[in-house]
Parts: structure tokens; C-alpha cells; sequence
């Protein structure tokens, strides 16, 4: 029975491959960012519910979040999940040459990842198995997320921490390769760290205060333009950015494989240029090996923005955007995955179409012509503890946890894989050169080029979930590797959930905006347009 559930895993993919193919230029094609992915969350909320799902829109006061149920009797809860966020200024069309998607900014969100790809697989392999389920009457519950804001790790704190994970008997997670050894594999002990991130908001509500008026005498009027002016938010914010740049070697010690990233979301008012800005937001992300890492950190950046708020004469405040736990393993999710990895086989990209589409990208570059574009190693397995020993390489000896992605959140509640599939990836150019970034993006996006993840990626979770439904052993051993390595939830070696913040979605995340000259990016396509 095992055996003929796979190969109908097999059947559904190969025979709904056009349509997820479809299905992934949708998503690819909107490309919104961060907090802001209302199209593709509605896109997918209408899919579901065309598949029989019940779904809840907006799940854990994030608007652009879901949370799709699909039950077939009494049995095991398997979830999985969808992203879609892109990221700004990195508009690309699929296409073998460099411009952006029709009618939009070069700065619009586009797919880097790519999370479009991500999503469909994960989609692909959840409806395989849901059509086995039925054929076969298996009884169980798939229970599918919309993770918005995965670049900000937003979305999956907050779902554990209001308990939507709770219920979940496994897990997996899928991400498309992006970097060796990690590439057509499942990881085995060392998984992706803690992030933390924050947005600093600094005020000027009473510069008229900034100063004692004893030196207003000579000025005509009272509080004229004349004054000095108080230095003002902007001020504050450029002294936070350059006060954390020069203290992150007194952040955490050197060595420790962690890294710290900023971007400036709200910069003063462009109304008048003789009156102090009177707000001002800076957000940071760190990715860090520790939770006790990342406290260390915010605690230096508090301090920062109490300094640089007291010296501009503003108010500060810190917001959480994110604060998520780094990831546990799951030995036996790991290995089964990677066994129904190893029947699938790994993706083809060196045939067909697809080469075609490589070399008129190199052409344009002004690369001659490969034989095989494409790397070797998009198209080799290798196996979790291989992967895990090269990984260990480039690692001290004490450091159990490496980059950030806060699918870490689901690793908590429930026994979880985390599945790459090899995207596409071109041999580098003899004369040494780099290819630009737009490369990567578009490959992600050309049907040709992608479809081969999202055709593997798919059958490797259909036939996963499917296992775990029929083999109760197995799903029973997982089980119990979780409760050894956590002692149960609420167990001494659990960590509970960090959030303690609601969505915040309300900050001026970039986004698509309407205005009387129409539907456009925030950032202008020109100067003056």
C-alpha cells in the first residue's frame, strides 16, 4: 500500500506539472514585499478553498497570514507551510536579459530565493498528498500556513507564540538551496540560529525647547528661523547608524559566525528644509547563533539609541519586528525525507529548454556558450551527515546553529525537517567573473529554469507527508527524538516562544501605493516621476 501511495505522490506531480508551473508565475509576477503580500496571500487563500480547505485569513492579526485545514477522519496533524514575500530593488523579469517586470521600477520587490518557488512546491507536495489521502481513505490532517514576511522573519513567531503550531504532530519545511554544502539535502544537527530584529523610532515633538531663549534678544520675533534649530530625528537616527557601526566589535566576541544589518525606513519630512525632522525609524537585524547572543546585542543598540536620542534632543522607542529560536534537530524526519529525496532523484537542469535558456543568458553577458551551463552539484544528492561534516568545516566546535530562517519556530512544537532542493545555478565564467545578481532572480522565475525544483521539491514533500500518515513507527520515532531532545513541551530543555509583540505590520514597509496618477511603486521609477 506504502509503495503504490508513493508512486500516486509520483502520478499527481507529473500530471499537475503545467499547472503548478502556472500557479508559480502568479507568484513570482506579484512579487510584494515584507507585511505587504496581499495579492499572493489572497491568491493562495482562493486556491485552498478551491481544494476543500477550510482557511482563516489574517491568522495571528497578521493580515497577509493564513492558516488553511484540510481533515480526512481521525489521524496524524502534518504541516507545512508557503511563503511569498520578495525583496525590494530586485525587480526581474523572467527573462534572459536584465529589465523589470512590465510597467514597474527596477526598485519594486522581486523574488530572490526564490519564495514563489517555495510556496508552490510546498503547495504541489500538500495537494499530492491530500489526493492520495482520498484515494486511499488515509486519515489524517494537513494543515498549511501562509508565512508572510519570511525575509524579516516575521510571521512564524508570532504563529507559535498564539499557539497555532501546537496541534502539529510533524512538520516540514522546504527552502530552495542557497548555499553548499546545503544543496539537495535535508540538514541533520546543525540548523539555522536566532534572529532578532527591532525598529528604532526616534521623535522631535517640542524642538521649541531645544535651547533657553536667553539668546532669542536680537531676533525680531520670538522663536524666528533665525534660532538654532534642534538637531532632530534625522540626527538621532545617523548617530544611532554610526554609533552601532563602531561598537559591534563590543557586541558579542569575534568569530562567532553572526551577522547585523540595518535599513533606514522613515527618514524625517521633505516639507521644509529649516525645521528639525520629527521622526525618524532604523530597523536591525541580527542572525546569530545564540538567543543569549542576541540579547547582548539589543542591549548595546538600546544604549545607542539612548544616546543618540539624548544628544538630538528626541524621544526613542524600540519595536519588535522579530524574535525567533534557533532550530533542533529531528534525526528521523531528517533521514526519511532524504530517503524519499534519494527516489525522486535529484533536479535535471542540463537538458531540454532549460540549457537554451542558460546560454542566451550567458550570450547576452557576453559569456561564450557551456556545454553544461549548469553546476554539477544542483544535480547531485548529498546526504545529511555529508552535508552536516562539510557545514562543520567552516564552524568552531561550540557552535551548534548557523544563519538565521525562522522555520527554526515550527522545530519547537512539533518534529520538523528542513528539505533543500537544488535552484538553478550557472558554472562561473573561466575568466573568473561574477554573474550580476539579476541572474539568479530571473533563473528562479523562467519556467524552464525553476520548474525542475518545483517538480521535485514536490514529489519529495507529497511522498514525505504520505509516509508519515501510513507508517505510525515511524512518525511515533520522531516523536519520541523530540521529547529526548527537548524533554516534551514545557520539558527542561524546551524554549518557549520569544514573541511577546503583536504583528507590525503598521510600520511604513515598502509597498505598492495608489495615488491620482495611479498604481505605483513607493520609490519613483526616476527622478521627479
Amino acid at each position: 500500500m506504502i509503495k503504490l501511495s508513493k508512486n500516486d505522490v509520483l502520478d499527481w506531480v507529473d500530471q499537475h506539472q503545467q499547472q503548478l508551473s502556472d500557479w508559480h508565475q502568479v507568484i513570482f509576477d506579484y512579487a510584494e514585499t515584507a507585511w505587504r503580500e496581499y495579492r499572493s496571500c489572497a491568491w493562495y487563500v482562493e486556491r485552498l478553498r478551491a481544494e476543500g480547505f477550510e482557511v482563516e485569513e489574517g491568522s495571528g492579526g497578521m493580515p497577509t497570514a493564513f492558516c488553511a485545514v484540510w481533515r480526512n477522519g481521525d489521524g496524524p496533524v502534518i504541516g507545512s507551510y508557503a511563503e511569498y514575500d520578495a525583496v525590494p530593488g530586485n525587480c526581474q523579469a523572467a527573462d534572459t536579459k536584465q529589465r523589470p517586470r512590465d510597467g514597474l521600477s527596477e526598485h519594486a520587490g522581486g523574488h530572490t530565493d526564490p519564495h514563489s518557488a517555495l510556496g508552490i512546491s510546498a503547495l504541489g507536495g500538500l495537494l499530492a498528498a491530500k489526493a492520495v489521502m482520498q484515494q486511499q481513505n488515509i486519515p489524517g490532517t494537513l494543515k498549511f500556513f501562509g508565512e508572510p514576511a519570511e525575509k524579516v522573519r516575521g510571521s512564524k513567531p508570532i504563529h507559535a507564540a498564539k499557539g497555532y503550531y501546537d496541534d502539529l504532530d510533524a512538520a516540514i519545511s522546504f527552502h530552495p538551496f542557497y548555499m553548499f554544502p546545503l544543496c539537495n539535502t535535508t540538514r541533520w544537527d546543525t540548523h539555522c540560529g536566532a534572529a532578532y530584529s527591532a525598529i528604532y523610532t526616534f521623535e522631535c515633538t517640542d524642538p521649541e525647547n531645544w535651547l533657553s531663549q536667553h539668546g532669542e534678544a536680537d531676533s525680531p520675533i520670538a522663536a524666528s528661523h533665525a534660532s538654532a534649530r534642534a538637531p532632530g530625528a534625522n540626527d538621532a537616527l545617523i548617530q544611532m547608524y554610526t554609533s552601532s557601526k563602531m561598537l559591534r566589535e563590543s557586541m558579542v566576541s569575534a568569530g562567532t559566525g553572526w551577522s547585523m544589518n540595518e535599513c533606514i525606513l522613515t527618514a524625517g519630512q521633505a516639507t521644509a528644509d529649516n525645521l528639525p525632522a520629527q521622526v525618524a525609524q532604523i530597523q536591525y537585524m541580527m542572525r546569530v547563533p545564540t538567543i543569549e547572543m542576541a540579547e547582548t546585542v539589543m542591549q548595546v543598540l538600546d544604549k545607542n539609541a539612548a544616546a543618540a536620542a539624548g544628544i538630538s534632543h528626541c524621544s526613542w522607542r524600540r519595536d519588535w519586528v522579530c524574535k525567533s529560536r534557533p532550530g533542533l534537530a529531528n534525526h528521523t524526519l531528517a533521514d526519511l525525507t532524504y530517503r524519499n529525496l534519494e527516489l525522486v532523484g535529484p533536479p535535471k537542469f542540463n537538458q531540454g529548454e532549460a540549457v537554451n535558456k542558460a546560454r542566451e543568458i550567458q550570450r547576452n553577458l557576453g559569456i561564450p556558450d557551456m556545454e553544461k551551463p549548469f553546476m554539477d552539484a544542483c544535480e547531485t544528492l548529498i546526504s545529511p551527515q555529508d552535508a552536516e561534516r562539510e557545514l562543520r568545516k567552516q564552524l568552531p566546535e561550540w557552535q551548534k546553529n548557523f544563519t538565521s530562517d525562522d522555520y527554526t519556530e515550527y522545530c519547537w512544537h512539533a518534529p520538523t525537517v528542513r528539505l533543500y532542493i537544488a535552484r538553478p545555478t550557472l558554472n562561473a565564467p573561466k575568466n573568473g567573473s561574477k554573474y550580476p545578481a539579476w541572474v539568479m532572480n530571473a533563473l528562479g522565475g523562467i519556467r524552464e529554469t525553476i520548474d525542475p525544483m518545483i517538480n521535485c521539491a514536490s514529489k519529495t514533500i507529497g511522498m514525505t507527508i504520505v509516509d508519515l500518515l501510513t507508517q505510525s513507527d515511524l512518525l511515533q520515532q520522531a516523536q519520541q527524538e523530540f521529547q529526548q531532545r527537548t524533554g516534551g513541551i514545557g520539558g527542561d530543555n524546551w524554549i518557549a516562544p520569544l514573541c511577546d509583540y503583536e504583528a507590525p505590520h503598521g510600520f511604513r514597509w515598502p509597498e505598492y501605493v495608489h495615488t491620482v496618477r495611479g498604481d505605483e511603486w513607493w520609490i519613483p521609477e526616476s527622478p521627479g516621476k
